[in-house]
């Protein structure tokens, strides 16, 4: 094989062990820091500060400020952040990327592959969840760094070449081409880390003269530039097809880094020497990847402090550029939450699924208001629009439904956050259930109309007397999803009781009228099967208080109350 192929391959090879390294080890964090990740979520509603600070801790944890923004831009699609709380998220996402060319920078080469070894082991003999994706962890962070020793050697020959080091000089002297080889980089690779561990190592090679780096730092700080451009292609790709709060979240975070390439390029020496001044001394190329990573850092960290208190004109800006349209009516068949970006990030997925059942379920607390209704006034019309609603109520949960298992079959849940989705997808279907029972009441009534078949109006009274104690009873179960209060879910099973009561009392009532003649004895078995899907409603209901009472806690998807509370 020839030289120039086995560098070829090399970086490629060396780049895919990182790469995998770092979003194994993304995901091990996420697992261990499960509990953690959604307290840090919750800070995501408060003020700008709080929301920075948030960001620089979720990308920490995530490794990779593209996922943190395409969190941010999941949740302003769901409404459940405003615009400014996504871009002061974005701002600190920024500095928290930096933390991984920090760690890269430590020079661990004697001990990469002990630390391999100890996370295989840990992995490997642990029983405990918590404790095996530890190991997998520190697994993933040896990787990582295999990744990295594999690119830098394969590096080692391009020094001697002369084709090579007169390109790099090129793009060390004229820094418009720095920006646009790094953020070409970035656009192919979709990962700014990586393409920054890329530049750490390169920069690491030594020159001709073994002392000094072929690249040098004034080189390296434009490509750096562009791999801060570069990075927001993600969130420009996780924009598409989303609410226009969405796309303006992915343009904030085009304009921040864009704006800090235009500002920085213009300073690229005096920069550069505030960069050598705070970084520790020595030999350039024993020191180079530690000040490429503080550019990073004190780039990130400056452009943040300048836009936090602007955080309102980039406001205005990405208003200007996306402004606002034709509102478009709600179609209920569709998810107002979900988003497919967020499957590899459960912590953040599964606020927005429990959001969207909650949405579910208020779609069917519509329809069975809407069923009480049309069987009062034998509504003809109401009825049939009750069977449309009841098809699209069908289709929100057969989406919630496969959007679950995704994230079962992502293979990213911790065992608490499955036992949790199992829960939920149980009292998802009684959800569905209710919302098909008013479509087969209704479709039922329809029927004896048409046929011409009527009730006495004591029968009409008792039946909208039930169904009226069935909406009572389902409002407390939906407080008891949103809120997951004990003392209301037992309220509610001391209601099936009532409605038991009441079932007997209205079969009972139904036996004598049919005695005097007030009401045919034909309709006795319609008018049972009619009781006996409100009963069956009222059993969903108790299902629901079950689950409530059980193992299943729904507000663990949630942030508490208070965490939700909007600074002013």
């Amino acid at each position: 094989m020839n030289s120039t192929l086995q560098v070829i391959f090399g970086l490629l090879g060396g780049l895919a062990v990182f790469i995998f390294g770092m979003n194994m080890m993304s995901e091990c964090l996420q697992k261990v820091a499960g509990e953690k990740m959604k307290s840090v979520l919750a800070l995501l509603t408060k003020n700008p500060i709080l929301g920075v600070i948030a960001g620089a801790l979720t990308t920490a944890v995530l490794q990779s400020s593209s996922a943190t923004t395409v969190m941010a831009i999941g949740f302003v699609s769901a409404g459940l952040m405003t615009l400014p709380q996504a871009i002061s998220i974005i701002l600190g996402a920024n500095i928290g990327t930096t933390m991984t060319a920090q760690i890269i920078a430590f020079k661990i080469s004697d001990y990469i592959y002990i630390i391999v070894f100890i996370g295989f082991i840990v992995s490997f003999v642990a029983k405990s969840e918590r404790v095996k994706n530890i190991g997998q962890t520190i697994f993933a962070f040896g990787l990582l760094f295999v990744g990295i020793e594999t690119m830098g050697d394969v590096m080692k020959p391009l020094a001697s070449s002369p084709v090579f080091t007169d390109l790099i000089g090129q793009v060390a002297h004229i820094p418009v081409l720095g920006v646009a080889v790094g953020t070409l980089m970035t656009l192919v690779v979709q990962s700014s880390s990586a393409t920054i561990a890329v530049l750490q190592n390169f920069a690491s090679q030594a020159g001709p003269d073994g002392v000094t780096s072929m690249l040098g730092l004034t080189g390296a700080i434009p490509i750096l530039l562009g791999d801060n451009i570069g990075t927001t292609i993600t969130a420009i790709l996780a924009s598409i097809g989303q609410s226009k709060d969405a796309k303006r979240t992915a343009v904030a975070h085009c304009i921040f880094n864009i704006s800090g390439c235009l500002l920085f390029i213009w300073f690229i020496k005096p920069f550069a020497a505030l960069i050598r001044y705070i970084s520790p001394k020595g030999v350039e190329i024993e020191v180079i990847s530690r000040q490429i990573a503080n550019a990073h850092t004190t780039f990130n960290i400056t452009m943040t402090l300048l836009w936090i208190p602007l955080i309102w004109l980039m406001v205005k800006i990405v208003m200007r550029v996306i402004p606002e349209g034709k509102s478009v009516a709600l179609d209920e068949s569709m998810p107002l939450y979900l988003d497919d970006n967020l499957v590899g990030q459960p912590a953040a997925a599964l606020q927005l699924v429990a959001k969207e059942v909650l949405h579910c379920g208020d779609v069917v607390g519509e329809l069975l208001v809407d069923t009480t209704t049309a069987i009062e006034r034998e509504d003809k019309d109401l009825m049939t629009a009750i069977v449309e609603k009841a098809e699209r109520a069908r289709a929100l949960h057969g989406k919630i439904t496969d959007y679950l298992t995704d994230l079962f079959a992502s293979g990213v849940l911790t065992e608490e956050q499955a036992t949790q989705t199992a829960g939920l997808m149980y009292v998802l279907s009684d959800v569905d259930r209710m919302g098909s029972l008013c479509r087969d009441m209704t479709l039922f009534m329809q029927e004896k109309k048409e046929k011409k078949q009527k009730y006495s109006k004591e029968a009409m009274d008792d039946l909208e007397k039930s169904l009226k104690m069935i909406e009572d009873m389902y409002s407390e179960t939906m407080q008891v999803m949103a809120t997951g209060s004990q003392e209301n879910a037992k309220k509610i099973l001391k209601r099936k009781e009532k409605v038991l009561d009441l079932d007997i009392k209205i079969r009972k009532a139904h036996v004598e009228r049919v005695g005097k003649g007030k009401c045919s004895a034909k309709m006795t078995a319609s008018f049972n099967k009619i009781l006996h899907i409100i009963d069956r409603m009222s059993n969903s209901c108790v299902n629901i208080a079950d689950a409530a009472l059980g193992q299943l806690d729904f507000t663990y998807f949630l942030p508490k109350e208070e965490e939700l509370e909007v600074s002013e």
